[in-house]
């Protein structure tokens, strides 16, 4: 979704493409590899971390942007990098800011998030995606790199995280969690992709196959433990919750990932659950946009654009019991407070209210 695929490409947009027939979904990994870094070395064009100048624009139907959001507050770096947040469907030019009063955001004064790609380079020719972060003395994105995003808030801003922010990229596990996480984004994160955007019966049921063979993979993994890696949430945990918090409502039946529900996987019904309800998670999701954006934007899968009303989403607010399994959720850290004032998912959008 906010990765640079055929559904974000500037000939793109709510009408547009996204399954090419006869062929299976290839992903567009293109990204502005500019990074907000401690000490950018010399002659390269990564820029200073620097508290105030910069703007994380990103939407909460999009698994990507939900990653960077849960991060974010996770660390507490909610004072030193300003949050946009564009609606839940996007047009043929680009994700636009049109829940924001006068449809412009109230800090970069734009309407739609490709106006800081053109101001970055005005023939700028891959695809205007979520998350971005924007300088906001320039108005021009300075990167798109969803997954360099959230490893640099990890590594490049601890100056800045909050008193008792988790350690969600731990050194003494970070190569099995780089592993992890590779596993997860190939087979699961992009893999419901594949199944969606498929564009013949033999990419699709490779697709299909090769995702249950992962998540089968993960239910056994997490049987009897926890969190994916180590005792404490990390990164590899974001990574995993953002799309099975969006398998029921959207992809078992839409992007036809549908042997099974989430809800008829014991273990992984149960940790979406313990993450959903551990305040940084949870607290960031929008079911209804969700559902808006991949019934309304995918017309080509999706023809009518009718939004279904189901699934019933009050499983997630329901014991977990994973409480049995140890772990310490934020290690020697502390859970995040209170969601800031502004940033609150609306309540009418989550079974948590």
């Amino acid at each position: 979704m906010t990765e640079t695929t055929q559904d974000e490409r500037p000939e793109h947009g709510t009408g547009g493409t996204y399954s090419v027939p006869g062929q299976e979904y290839a992903r567009d990994t293109r990204y502005i590899t500019t990074r907000i870094v401690a000490d950018p070395a010399p002659g390269s064009d990564d820029v200073a971390v620097e508290p105030g100048r910069f703007r994380l624009v990103a939407a909460r139907a999009c698994p990507w942007a939900n990653r960077t959001i849960i991060v974010r507050r996770l660390l507490g770096l909610e004072d030193v990098l300003s949050l946009g947040l564009c609606g839940p469907v996007h047009d043929a030019r680009s994700w636009t800011f049109d829940l924001d009063p006068g449809g412009r955001d109230p800090v970069l004064g734009i309407e739609r998030i490709q106006e800081a790609y053109f101001r970055r380079d005005p023939e700028y020719p891959r695809g205007i995606t979520v998350p971005a972060i924007v300088d906001e003395r320039t108005g021009a994105v300075v990167t798109n790199d969803f997954a360099q995003i959230t490893l640099d808030l990890s590594t490049q801003w601890r100056a800045f995280h909050r008193e008792g922010a988790p350690d969600l990229l731990p050194p003494a596990h970070r190569e099995e969690l780089d592993a992890v996480m590779r596993h997860v984004y190939t087979e699961v994160n992009n893999g419901v992709y594949r199944c969606g955007f498929a564009g013949s019966q033999e990419a699709y049921d490779a697709a299909y196959d090769r995702l249950w063979t992962a998540l089968d993979g993960l239910e056994a993994r997490l049987t009897d433990r926890r969190y994916l890696v180590g005792d404490t949430i990390t990164e590899a945990d974001v990574r995993l919750f953002t799309t099975l918090v969006r398998f029921d409502a959207v992809y078992h039946g839409h992007f036809k990932c549908n042997r099974q529900k989430l809800t008829e996987l014991p273990a992984l019904w149960a940790y979406a659950r313990d993450l959903f309800q551990t305040p940084g998670f949870g607290d960031t999701v929008d079911f209804w946009q969700i559902k808006q954006h991949y019934y309304r934007v995918h017309t080509d899968i999706n023809p009518s654009g009718i939004v279904p009303d189901g699934p019933d989403l009050s499983g997630w607010a329901t014991p977990h019991g994973r409480e049995a399994l140890g772990g310490r959720p934020f290690g020697d850290g502390t859970p995040p407070g209170p969601v800031r004032a502004g940033e609150r998912v609306d309540p009418e959008h989550t079974p948590l209210r």
